[in-house]
C-alpha cells in the first residue's frame, strides 16, 4: 500500500468513527425523546 493510500485509509477510518459516535448519540436522543413523549421518564 503507498503511503498516500494509507494516509487516505487512516482519514476515512477517522471519520467513519465520528459519523459512527454521531449516529449513536442521535439514537440515544431519540430514545430519550421517546420516553419523555410517552410519560415514562
Amino acid at each position: 500500500m503507498r503511503t498516500d493510500q494509507a494516509k487516505r485509509l487512516k482519514d476515512l477510518e477517522r471519520e467513519n468513527a465520528q459519523l459512527k459516535k454521531l449516529v449513536a448519540d442521535q439514537a440515544l436522543d431519540n430514545s430519550i425523546l421517546k420516553e419523555a413523549i410517552s410519560g415514562n421518564y
